[in-house]
């Protein structure tokens, strides 16, 4: 049979037929523990009960309505969003692209209604990751993705990550917002210093400017906390982006904001046909149910330590395969000093589902329901292939 399927993807020969937990069931009949959760989306798991029950419910009794009218269950995810954050206001969306292209529009909207419309430049740093959109790729600047789609969209400034010294010189009259991942993930898990967050705090207060975090990937308890900027005392943003693990599987995004911040966004200045329909937010309030139940994000915590004193012991038995263990909470990554495309390979193969990233980085991310039993058996795969990688060496 001809694939008719664009050749957007490298695709793995595997395909899955089921998951439970942290496992996915291959069609080919193999069992894998799943470190790589969709790319951080999977954040409970597969098939995890109550998000099946929930989304069953809601399915059974309305898909979508428009955003003509009020969709209760919307109007629930928004205030719980609001209560556990810095945020006074939600737009819900239908993936983090979305919710990135909402935020410099709420930005640019923002300084026009405050009568400084020249205002409209946004800082963004190396190794970023803000989506692949025309404009997703100008915030970065990273040449791989920005090839063969120029002209190139304006209003971005890019400068080194965690260096306020640069980042500093970078603002101009123009300057309307910093924008930064907390923990940057297809840049390699790469986690910026807490005292960094505390400066564009400053930074931004200083200037007049917005303070955008990107918590797309690092959100939704995947540092052990809600929110990975949650970490750093009085570093709270003025805009935060979130999809991923928001709907634990279930497309959905978010922009979360404050009232000053999202004063200009009045009605008809933005929306979205899908965005925050029944069955997306019944999915997300069910992730809210299990992620911000007693006890949840401390068990993340512990668990993560755990991974993370592993993963540190396992470079250090073969510091000739990996260079060092980075990130925060599950969240992990293992820059490797061999080559990590193929690693990954033989990761799969052994049966560890894992993701790469930029830097020569393997990216871990467990579903955040995961015990210490997963671990033993991820490090004894890892430990595996490792061995068998210096063997070859």
């Amino acid at each position: 049979m001809t694939d008719a399927l664009m050749n957007t993807y490298a695709r793995a020969d595997l395909a899955f037929d089921h998951g439970e937990g942290a496992y996915l069931f291959g069609t080919d009949g193999r069992r894998y523990l799943d470190f790589a959760s969709g790319i951080a989306v999977t954040a409970l798991g597969h098939a995890h009960p109550h998000l099946v029950a929930a989304l069953t419910e809601q399915a059974g009794k309305l898909w979508h309505c428009s955003n003509l009218f009020r969709i209760p269950a919307g109007e629930t995810l928004a205030a719980r969003l609001a209560e556990a954050s810095f945020a006074d206001r939600v737009f819900f969306c239908n993936s983090g692209l979305e919710a990135f292209e909402g935020a410099v529009k709420l930005t640019r909207r923002y300084f026009d209604v405050i009568g400084q419309p020249d205002r409209h430049r946004i800082i963004t740093c190396q190794g970023a990751f803000h989506g692949r959109s025309l404009m997703g790729i100008a915030s970065a600047g990273n040449p791989k993705y920005m090839e063969g789609f120029g002209p190139h969209a304006p209003g971005f400034s890019t400068v080194a990550f965690n260096n306020l010294n640069e980042l500093r010189d970078a603002v101009t009259d123009d300057t309307a917002a910093i924008m930064v991942e907390p923990v940057q993930g297809e840049g390699g898990i790469r986690p910026a210093a807490l005292q960094f967050l505390r400066d564009l705090r400053t930074v931004c207060d200083e200037f007049g400017l917005l303070l955008i975090y990107d918590e797309i990937q690092c959100g939704m308890g995947r540092t052990g906390r809600l929110f990975a900027h949650q970490w750093a005392e009085n570093a709270a943003p003025d805009v935060m982006l979130l999809a991923k693990g928001l709907g634990g599987g279930f497309p959905i995004g978010a922009i979360l904001a404050t009232e000053e911040a999202a004063k200009g966004l009045a009605p008809g200045t933005h929306g979205t046909t899908f965005g925050g329909n029944p069955l997306a937010m019944a999915c997300g309030n069910a992730v809210m149910d299990v992620v911000t139940g007693p006890g949840f994000l401390e068990e993340v915590d512990r668990v993560a330590r755990i991974l993370w004193r592993r993963l540190e012991a396992l470079v250090g038995r073969h510091p000739q395969v990996f260079a060092e263990v980075r990130g925060a909470g599950l969240m992990l990554g293992l820059r490797c000093q061999a080559d990590a495309p193929g690693l990954i390979a033989r990761l799969r193969e052994a049966g560890l589902l894992t993701v790469g990233a930029a830097e020569n980085t393997i990216r871990l991310l467990p579903p955040l329901i995961i015990g210490e039993r997963q671990v033993e058996e991820a490090l004894d795969i890892l430990e595996s292939v490792a061995s068998a990688q210096a063997a070859a060496a």
